[in-house]
């Protein structure tokens, strides 16, 4: 569908900008398909494209929306956005409706405009995501209402759970976990007291790279061993800074048989040379 089809979205935008209560009170307002309606509406816009039966399944499913979308207003989202996202899917369903299967729009809509608000919550419930994996996503929607009671499961009903929805038990416990925990700011706010100042994550959670002092240790000590090394190579003879820097210090390393090729000596002479030049040097280093 175009632009032209997105008009339950620009409904409900307008909406927010005054009352919520306004847009439900209007959709609800929109008569229901009958069957042989939403047949008609189907085939005019599968078989012609014709957007304004797209537009006559869409407008008369929004209440629907609205009805799904109350279901999910535990999660603290606002209830406005929840909908939004569930005309999103709406939408998508009746891009995809076949009226030849048999079975009525809300039927198939349903699972497009709950994807559409599982996708939302997940986004945007946490700042750090709670459920990445499929079996993660579907414990986040059902072990509120797996749990009988308030506090921890027990480990009973730990295996219960993970029963009814096919999952490991310690899948179970980590999505417990996370489920529990609340987002933490980094820093306090301004009006915080010094005393609590320890309990922000920017109290403890330093980052020792970062720090004046060390970059500056780090860089002093750089800046020495450079200079160690640039001295202890100065000492050598020319065939022994040659050899280092060809086997040490050169993108393409020579072998002891290149160098033995150049000096027309033996690879045993060269390594000897090598491993003299290396005694030297460590040597300096030393000092």
């Amino acid at each position: 569908m175009t632009s032209k089809a997105l008009i339950p979205s620009q409904m409900l935008t307008s909406a927010s900008l005054g009352s919520l209560d306004a847009y439900i009170g209007e959709v609800n307002r929109i008569p229901v398909l009958t069957l042989e309606e939403e047949q008609s509406l189907a085939r005019r816009f599968r078989d012609d494209e014709e957007l304004e039966a797209a537009k006559g399944m869409v407008m008369a499913h929004l209440r629907f929306v609205v009805h799904v979308a109350k279901g999910y207003s535990g999660y603290g989202l606002p209830l406005a956005d929840l909908i939004q996202e569930g005309n999103i899917g709406l939408m998508k369903a009746v891009k995809r409706f076949d009226p030849d299967v048999g079975v009525r729009l809300v039927s198939f809509a349903v699972h497009w405009i709950r994807a559409e608000m599982h996708e939302f919550i997940l986004r945007n419930w946490r700042i750090v995501k709670v459920a990445t994996t499929k079996a993660q996503r579907k414990l986040f929607f059902n072990l509120r209402k797996n749990k009988k009671r308030l506090g921890w499961l027990n480990a009973a009903e730990v295996n219960r759970v993970a029963d009814d929805l096919g999952v490991k038990p310690e899948v179970v416990l980590e999505m417990e976990k996370r489920l529990s925990g609340q987002d933490t700011a980094f820093d306090l706010p301004p009006n915080a007291d010094d005393d609590e100042a320890w309990v922000a994550p920017a109290a403890y959670l330093e980052n020792a790279s970062l720090s004046p002092e060390l970059t500056a240790e780090r860089d002093d000590m750089k800046a020495h061993q450079q200079a160690l090394l640039y001295r202890s190579i100065s000492s050598l003879d020319d065939r022994s800074r040659d050899i280092i820097s060809s086997r040490w210090l050169s993108e393409s390393k020579s072998t002891l048989q290149d160098l033995a090729n150049r000096y027309g000596v033996s690879a045993e002479r060269i390594r000897q040379l090598e491993a003299s030049a290396l005694k030297k040097m460590r040597t300096g280093f030393a000092i």
